[in-house]
């Protein structure tokens, strides 16, 4: 049988990363549905996006732990089938406590998925192609935000919030076919130790790297996560403006993918910190201006910019500071920005909780932020002590 070109089997990756991102960020604008169809308060609805964001932390390194020796394709069915499992759980779940749980199990799948995924992806082309096979696949999140997620709040608004676990779950069938049908069996290479690349992805420039992502991008989703009630209740805004906010992240995120990419290739930490000093401002002012409309939607697409525009650098400086256990690190690294999304949206619940507002999640974000830019700074003193001690070392010899 003859084989397909790479870009068939990335192109079915890039479907299950779409179908993973949809899950993930459609949860946002259904927050208002939820609160009230469960009799829960909103921060308590937004503990749907905690409770996803510490799966795939919690998940990501459990499951490269004991899949280890499973082949990449089966790995990769099998992954989607937890997925598709956990959103038919969402869709019929009957009660927020088993909502809850279905998130969990459907949360497990995400970060060995990206993970595994970017190891075959990048498995299938020659060594000068693998970024650029990498960042397809990825795409499929890049795309979610743009179609997937405002698609799937039209369609929770017309026919209800469970229509659109029900839409998730019919993709996830789709991409569990789309694995079967077109990417290839891959032979294995050399087993490694997972004890091995845990101590190397332990070293003290990967953790501070880990640390930097965690609040750096964390940050986005103290704010993000509670925009639907921000343009509801602060705003005094509509669905409709809900709908194409969602929109206009999804636009602004692809933007910062692209963006933060060439700024990282040229100036990795120093481009990092000014996106996130950049960040920060923006947050600052997304509290400023809560109560206006068109400023809103203005600084929400600047969020998803300057947010998702640290996403290839904090990726960058992870896999450069891991060596051999570049690929864990990378899994961890995934499961360290769903940690930081977990922390920021029950920081912007603890916010509104204590009676500071809903616009108060911006101030909440700006504070993750400002904790990432110090994390990279002390990655940057660190970097330049090291090459001052190696310039030494050089000239005494």
């Amino acid at each position: 049988m003859r084989r397909l070109p790479p870009s068939f089997a990335i192109a079915a990756l890039a479907i299950s990363a779409f179908g993973i991102g949809t899950t993930e960020f459609v949860i946002m604008g259904l927050l208002p549905q939820l609160s009230e169809d469960f009799s829960v308060s909103v921060p308590q609805a937004g503990l749907l996006v905690t409770g996803y964001a510490l799966g795939v932390a919690v998940g990501a390194p459990l499951l490269a732990a004991i899949t280890g020796r499973i082949p990449r394709k089966t790995l990769l069915l099998g992954l989607m089938g937890l997925f598709t499992i956990g959103n038919l759980l969402c869709a019929t779940a009957p009660s927020y406590e088993l909502l809850m749980t279905a998130r969990v199990v459907t949360s497990f799948a995400h970060g060995s998925f990206f993970g595994v995924g970017s190891v075959v992806a990048a498995g299938l082309v020659p060594p000068d192609r693998r970024a650029g096979a990498v960042a397809l696949m990825f795409s499929g999140i890049t795309i979610a935000t743009i179609v997937g997620v405002p698609f799937g709040k039209v369609l929770g608004d017309a026919f209800g919030w469970r229509s659109t676990f029900w839409a998730v779950t019919g993709l996830g069938v789709i991409a569990m076919t789309a694995i079967a049908v077109l990417v290839p069996r891959i032979a294995r290479h050399q087993e490694t130790s997972f004890l091995g690349e845990l101590r190397g992805a332990m070293k003290p420039s990967v953790l501070l790297a880990l640390t930097t992502t965690v609040f750096g991008f964390g940050g986005v989703f103290a704010a993000f996560t509670y925009v639907a009630p921000l343009l509801l209740e602060v705003t005094r805004s509509t669905q409709t403006m809900v709908t194409l906010a969602l929109l206009l992240f999804g636009i602004g995120v692809t933007i910062g993918n692209m963006l933060g990419g060439k700024i990282a290739d040229r100036s990795l930490i120093p481009g990092l910190m000014g996106i996130l000093a950049i960040l920060i401002v923006v947050l600052l002012a997304q509290y400023l201006f809560a109560a206006q409309l068109v400023p809103t939607l203005i600084l929400v697409t600047l969020v998803g910019i300057f947010g998702f525009a640290t996403a290839p650098g904090l990726q960058t400086r992870v896999l450069d500071k891991a060596g051999d256990a570049a690929a864990l690190a990378a899994t961890l690294n995934i499961g360290a920005f769903n940690l930081g999304n977990a922390l920021g949206a029950w920081l912007g619940g603890a916010l509104i909780d204590g009676g500071f507002g809903i616009a108060s999640t911006a101030l909440g974000g700006a504070a993750m932020a400002l904790i990432g830019l110090g994390a990279a700074a002390l990655g940057l003193a660190a970097d330049r002590r090291r090459s001052a001690s190696l310039a030494a070392s050089a000239t005494a010899e």
